[in-house]
């Protein structure tokens, strides 16, 4: 095989801002292709600052293993995503894009989409939110507006935030998602979780500091509402642990370490009863793509970083209110523009 890769940097429509006062402007990103004779794979990895994930780091890392990397023969991905995991055990959202473009690759030359290859028939698949992030109440109203969409999901984690759904709700009838991103102690979630039950809110994404298991474990016993982990599930090594402490598992390819984890932490979570959520960290709709192959396993997606960016680098994906479909017939079903 031969790699190749190139660093982006997507402008987002808004400046997206989450709990803590983290705000970025721009989702920087590495592309990555793996090349065997006369088909092309992509993989995307996106740099995440609270994660310690730079794309210099990660071309860095790319650059030392170069050779590793391309001398694999590939003739099944979960084959090369063991190997990736040992050469590079240090750096899963390099895994991840490698392993995404193994299965693009692996896809197209089956000539079949990846979903497909797993068995997967395109039903039941759930809809997708769109994100508002943290602003002025004003501006978070105004993006809501501006984007009409059956599903919301509200990044939370500041003082008066129950009130500011309270606003949003008074302009909607969608679905209400919540995610606090672990900015509230138990003290917090437990007064404002039956706030925002009243306010029709579907479910709270990580409500606690990631390593609060016993705080989680109280408020799992009095939550009146679903409760989904995010940075409490970061592999899949953490699944089980989320047992009695929440309803479900968020899973972000990228931090699992790619598609071929991602399928067993599905797996592990249902044989544990979790429910099952994927999200986005704000990829383009390469990486976005390879969340789609999933849909006919999940209860619910967070699919919405194109939607969220000023411009994309690859078209393939439909988004009609909240539904998503695949334009191309094999691998990831995407093309990069020109």
């Amino acid at each position: 095989m031969k790699l190749f890769y190139k660093p982006i940097a997507l402008p987002f429509e808004y400046p997206f801002t989450i709990s803590g006062g983290r705000t970025k402007t721009h989702q920087p990103s590495l592309l990555v292709a793996l090349q065997l004779g006369n088909y092309i794979g992509y993989g995307e990895a996106p740099a995440i600052q609270y994660y310690n994930v730079t794309v210099d780091e990660m071309v860095a890392v790319l650059e030392q293993k170069r050779n590793f990397v391309e001398k694999f023969a590939l003739t099944e991905p979960e084959r090369y995503w063991h190997y990736l995991h040992h050469l590079l055990p240090n750096h899963p959202f390099l895994v991840a894009a490698l392993d995404m473009a193994a299965w693009d690759l692996f896809g197209k030359m089956e000539q079949q989409p990846i979903y497909k290859i797993w068995g997967l028939t395109w039903e039941n698949t759930p809809l997708t939110d769109y994100t508002i992030g943290i602003d002025s109440e004003e501006k978070m109203i105004q993006k809501m507006l501006a984007k009409p969409w059956p599903i919301y999901k509200i990044k939370l984690g500041f003082e008066n935030d129950v009130a500011l759904v309270a606003a949003l709700r008074n302009k909607t009838n969608a679905v209400i998602r919540v995610d606090a991103n672990a900015g509230w102690t138990l003290e917090e979630a437990l007064i404002k979780i039956p706030e925002l039950q009243k306010l029709g809110v579907e479910f709270i994404e990580q409500p606690l500091a990631k390593e609060n298991w016993e705080g989680m474990k109280v408020l799992f016993q009095q939550s009146p509402l679903p409760l989904i982990a995010d940075e409490s599930c970061v592999s899949e090594h953490d699944v089980a642990k989320c047992k009695d402490h929440f309803h479900g598992i968020n899973i972000k390819l990228t931090k699992c370490s790619g598609l071929t984890p991602a399928k067993r932490m599905i797996h592990e979570a249902r044989n544990l009863g979790l429910k099952v959520m994927m999200g986005s960290m704000n990829e383009s709709t390469v990486g976005t793509a390879a969340i789609a192959q999933f849909l006919p396993l999940l209860d619910y997606v967070d699919m919405d970083g194109p939607l969220l960016l000023k411009e994309d680098i690859a078209t393939g994906l439909e988004f009609n209110e909240g539904k998503v479909q695949m334009k191309g017939n094999t691998g990831l079903g995407i093309e990069l523009k020109q």
